[in-house]
């Protein structure tokens, strides 16, 4: 693996931000789906989700959403905001990444340790000693064991039910902040 970070610069995202991170979301569904793994966010373009594009919309207003960019750019984003309902409330202080999604066009260039790099340094500033995120724990939990390789902990395990479709296994894994 490369890491390419060096050239990835890190920017405060807003509400004109929004259609680069819908389409960063459509291009992880394609890439998803075409490795037969569309149990994490399905097959058709999130894009086309009025709850999901009025989810990031409000990250992006409360100040919570922040782009890794080359140039003009966007290849990546993260978003911190409240955890959702399913997950049990942090017994400390804490930041929560509610969105990491990288552009699969460069896949293993550092960009997602990058964005969690720095939301530890946004969760230290912010005086909090916890950073939490959850994700998609089904198929061969390799979206876990990602986290876990970035330094996090397994913690609570999760599911949540869909309509017409199997419930949605998911993981919290939390990382304690010097």
């Amino acid at each position: 693996m490369s890491d390419s970070t060096e050239w990835t610069d890190i920017r405060p995202g807003d509400s004109d931000d929004v259609p680069a991170v819908m389409a960063l979301l459509d291009g992880a569904v394609r890439w998803l789906t075409a490795r037969g793994r569309p149990g994490q966010w399905g097959t058709e373009p999130l894009s086309e989700s009025r709850r999901l594009t009025t989810l990031i919309s409000g990250i992006a207003a409360d100040g919570g959403l922040h782009l890794a960019v080359r140039g003009d750019e966007v290849v990546g984003a993260l978003g911190i905001g409240q955890p959702p309902t399913y997950v049990a409330p942090a017994p400390e202080p804490e930041l929560y990444v509610v969105l990491l999604v990288t552009d699969r066009e460069y896949a293993g260039q550092g960009i997602g340790r990058r964005l969690l790099a720095y939301a530890r340094r946004l969760a230290v500033a912010s005086g909090a000693g916890l950073l939490r995120v959850d994700c998609y724990a089904g198929d061969d939990r390799a979206l876990v064991r990602y986290y876990e390789r970035q330094g996090f902990t397994a913690t609570q395990q999760f599911t949540v039910p869909q309509p017409g479709r199997p419930p949605w296994p998911g993981q919290v894994l939390e990382q304690q902040l010097g």
